[in-house]
This record gives structure tokens, C-alpha cells and sequence, in this order.
């Protein structure tokens, strides 16, 4: 898997544990047999359990490059941020670095993840089968969608088209206001998950079109100049072959883990 894991924040929510200087995600804070560890440190982890080849690359910034190398060493590939200018043109920076330093084919699935989910084993199971579908080529952007537990403004919602695991999606809206959200759960709706998959040529085409991209050191260049906007207003929402692939609440009805059995066999 080729995996980028998005670690811009500062994680203001944990002050004053976690500030601009010491990040949340880098704060070691779970307990192991060998002693504590951090966010960071955990879902690398995870993914190498479940991946011993994955491919992790961190999109970041400046001020946390350091305390990567200090918890990873030089395992993982980083791809620094000049500054923050929101989810979209980080991806696109780090998509292009896995094209143009890491020289990962076009046609590579490239999965997108935040660096700080606390979750167990299924979560990265769940990204083997993301990786099988984009391979498919079925749809440009596959989406990793969970059962909604009340109308929150904070999330993106997904109407799928059917109750399968993976499912087309009829309608996309980021963070709608809490009684469209209600009525999109009415209609069966998803949280967007934050986790998506695409294959790499799909983003820098993206990112041609919207950032007039050439390469990856030219994105750095100007990266001071690119638009602050997420992913899912630039992208997500204005995508039509969209898929979502379900999490969590139904999956054991689904059969999930025959699924996971079967894709990772494929």
C-alpha cells in the first residue's frame, strides 16, 4: 500500500499538553510491553502489521519534521508543507512526492488517512480492501463512509446508492447544517470518514487543473500561493465516479470479514 498519512495539526484540543511546538499525535501516551508510545508511533505500527511493504508517507509541517525523525527514524517519507494551506494542496504535494521522488507508477492506489485515529486491527484491514477497489477502477475516489450516530454539522455526508460494502454514491455534501444532515441520515446517509483512496495519476491530474502543477519541487515553490481549501470541497464534492465503502455498525452483517478474506487474497 502507498499510504499518506496527513499531520498538519497541532492538536489544540489536548492544551496545553498539545501545542504548535509538541503536537498531540507525537505525545507518547499509550501504554506497550516495551513502554509508552505515541499516536504516530501506533498507527505505523499498525500499518506495517498489517503491511509489511506499505509505503507510508507523512504530509506535514516544518516544525514537525523533527520530532518524526526523532519517533520513526527514517522509516517512513515525509513531505513537508511550507506552510498550512489546508487538506488539498497537501495531498496534492504529497502525491506528487511519492510520483516524483519516490517514483511510484501512475497507476498506483494511494490511500489517505489521518495520523491520529485510535483504532484496531479492521480499521487497517479496511484500507487492503480500499486498495483492491481502486484497482478495480470502478470510480476516481473511493470513500470510506461511517453508519452516522446523529445529525452533526462537523461531517461530510455520502448517500449511497445500495446497503453493500462498497456502494455508489448518489449524493455528496460536505458538513451540510444540521437539518439537511437529518435529512440525508433519513435517506440512509454515511459520515465521511476522512479516509479515501485514488489512484496517483487521478490526483495530479487534479492537481494540473486546479494548481496548474508541473512537478513536485514547483508545488513547493509556490505553495504560499496555492488555495486554502480541503480536498473534499476542491475534489470530493464535484466528483461524479465517487464510490463509498462502508465501516464499522453493519459490517459484520456484511459479511466483512469474508470480504477482507477475499480481497487480500486477490
Amino acid at each position: 500500500m502507498n499510504i499518506i498519512l496527513l499531520s498538519g495539526g497541532s492538536g489544540k484540543r489536548l492544551w496545553p499538553l498539545s501545542n504548535d511546538i509538541r503536537s498531540k499525535q507525537f505525545i507518547k501516551i499509550f501504554k506497550t510491553d516495551e513502554g509508552y508510545e505515541s499516536m504516530v508511533q501506533r498507527v505505523y505500527r499498525q500499518i506495517k502489521g498489517v503491511d509489511p511493504e506499505a509505503n507510508v508517507v507523512i504530509a506535514t509541517s516544518k516544525t514537525q519534521v523533527s520530532a518524526i525523525h526523532n519517533q520513526l527514524g527514517e522509516k517512513a517519507g515525509i513531505s513537508v508543507e511550507p506552510c498550512r494551506r489546508d487538506t488539498f494542496p497537501a495531498i496534492a504535494l504529497a502525491t506528487a512526492y511519492l510520483a516524483d521522488v519516490q517514483n511510484v507508477c501512475l497507476e498506483e492506489p494511494v490511500i489517505v488517512c489521518p495520523v491520529d485515529p485510535y483504532v484496531e486491527e479492521e480499521y487497517f484491514l479496511s484500507l487492503k480492501v480500499l486498495e483492491t477497489q481502486v484497482k478495480k477502477g470502478e470510480a476516481n475516489l473511493i470513500l470510506m463512509g461511517i453508519e452516522p450516530t446523529y445529525p452533526s454539522e462537523k461531517y461530510g455526508y455520502m448517500i449511497p446508492a445500495d446497503n453493500g460494502l462498497i456502494s455508489s454514491v448518489l449524493t455528496f455534501r460536505e458538513k451540510p447544517d444540521a437539518k439537511t444532515a437529518e435529512d440525508y441520515i433519513r435517506q440512509g446517509a454515511l459520515w465521511n470518514g476522512g479516509v479515501f483512496g485514488y489512484k496517483l495519476a487521478y490526483v495530479l491530474g487534479k492537481a494540473k487543473e486546479l494548481l496548474n502543477y508541473t512537478d513536485y519541487q514547483d508545488l513547493c515553490d509556490r505553495y504560499d500561493t496555492l488555495p486554502k481549501i480541503s480536498f473534499d470541497y476542491a475534489v470530493a464534492e464535484k466528483e461524479e465516479r465517487i464510490q463509498v465503502m462502508r465501516f464499522g455498525g453493519k459490517w459484520k452483517d456484511l459479511g466483512t470479514w469474508n470480504t477482507l478474506t477475499e480481497a487480500m487474497a486477490e
